[in-house]
């Protein structure tokens, strides 16, 4: 009785888990926001290595100093990838337009390069979870996973097993007290 309740509060941990982790990764993208992992120290006291950033895709021109934005650095100035750093600076260049500078927010001066951006397009954050992202990264691992899988079909494979064993061991019974009734008679 006591294993079964115990794999029964189990079983709907695991459900609700589930359920909450598909809302954490479907809502968002239904909002048609993106999703980012913090991978350096860059903006930590306000995004967290391991946080999970939302961004919302917007106009280059709704931009403003102080926004938060992940953005590829220009190619050669260092950083492989994406980052998200704030905006520190805007200036007008007649020949390329709009030319941002970025900082992040534990680092102490602001990045060495300046950049446009032309797609006219930009992702800026608009939420964040501290750890959220060390989650999501393990996910990518294929040893996580499986766990993520085995575990749960498991405990469902285990429940079904001792379901059938107990239905076995009552059909059994039954048949002997009917057994024992048809001989009586």
């Amino acid at each position: 009785m006591i294993a079964r309740r115990v794999g029964s509060v189990l079983v709907a941990l695991l459900v609700a888990a589930g359920v909450l982790l598909g809302l954490f990764l479907v809502v968002p993208s239904l909002l048609g926001w993106q999703r980012y992992v913090i991978v350096s120290g860059s903006m930590t006291g306000t995004y967290d290595r391991g946080s999970l950033v939302f961004d919302e895709v917007v106009p280059t021109g709704a931009l403003k100093t102080g926004d938060v934005i992940t953005y590829r650095p220009p190619r050669g100035t260092g950083p492989q990838g994406l980052v998200t750093h704030r905006i520190v600076a805007i200036a007008r260049d007649p020949h390329q337009g709009r030319v941002f500078r970025t900082k992040g927010d534990f680092n102490a001066v602001a990045d060495p390069w300046t950049f446009t951006l032309p797609k006219g397009r930009q992702a800026r954050v608009v939420a964040g979870v501290p750890w959220a992202g060390f989650a999501l990264a393990s996910v990518a691992r294929r040893e996580v996973r499986m766990i993520l899988v085995g575990i749960p079909a498991a405990v469902i494979a285990l429940v079904a097993l001792v379901g059938l064993w107990k239905d076995t061991g009552s059909d059994v019974e039954d048949r002997a007290a009917g057994a024992v009734t048809v001989s009586s008679s």
